[in-house]
């Protein structure tokens, strides 16, 4: 079950993280260790997180087509599935934009959905979530990892019901809450759009001191801005190009 991220081929990714102004600044040593997607662990603020999202089939994510499982799990055959999967180390409660360079990487291609995960024994999994197709690709999204006492609870998307692409004729709306492009119109297939996967990450729930993690609520004073517009100050780095398309 461990060797999962050694069988899967990972993709190239790319991480940033800021701390909101109104967050109380903590000076931490990484005090955790485990660097496995498929191992537990319990995590304080400032702590590097490991975990790991997933590319395939929605149906390659259930056991017998009804009980969903963690990619950890052997059960799943994912590498016998065509998937493949992204490993990212975030800081604890700090904001952060995780990117997928799509210019070689469709995820149409390897099924279209996507699950974030984590842990073994205290495993935790997010429900599927859309990505693309040969007709539609979602490019943004909000991954909300929770915590009890230190140890990963539970990874959910959050979604805003399409507000950030009301009225925009770029933009489609899929099962009123997720704004999607049409992919026809992605760079990788002749048109002018970069539609590199961007994940804004927060986190909530108390770390293993009993501390509150805050950066969600951060998150959502600043819904109101464009997810890559909190990123100004990288205008000349790879998520830069997002502002062409907000």
């Amino acid at each position: 079950m461990t060797t999962l991220t050694r069988e899967l081929k990972p993709l190239l990714l790319f991480l940033v993280t800021i701390t909101s102004s109104t967050l109380l600044p903590v000076q931490s040593d990484n005090t955790n260790h485990v660097y496995s997607p498929c191992a537990d662990t319990t995590v304080q603020v400032s702590d590097g997180f490991t975990f790991s999202i997933a590319f395939s089939s929605s149906k390659a994510f259930f056991f017998n087509s009804t009980l969903q499982l963690s990619p950890c799990d052997s059960r799943l055959s994912l590498t016998s599935q065509n998937s493949q999967i992204s490993v990212f180390r975030p800081k604890v409660d700090e904001i952060s934009l995780l990117t997928i360079n799509t210019s070689s990487f469709s995820p149409g291609d390897f099924g279209g959905y996507m699950v974030a995960f984590a842990g073994r024994k205290y495993a935790a999994r997010s429900l599927p979530a859309f990505v693309a197709n040969s007709t539609y690709t979602v490019t943004s999204f909000t991954l909300v990892l929770e915590f009890k006492k230190g140890r990963l609870q539970n990874l959910y998307w959050k979604r805003d019901g399409c507000a950030k692409c009301s009225g925009n004729s770029k933009f489609v709306c899929l099962n009123n809450q997720d704004c999607a492009i049409r992919t026809s119109s992605c760079i990788k297939n002749g048109g002018s759009v970069d539609c590199s996967l961007g994940i804004q990450l927060a986190f909530s729930g108390t770390d293993k001191h009993f501390s509150a993690l805050n950066s969600w609520y951060e998150v959502e004073n600043l819904r109101q801005y464009s997810l890559y517009g909190l990123y100004s100050n990288l205008r000349d780095s790879l998520t830069s190009q997002y502002n062409n398309i907000f």
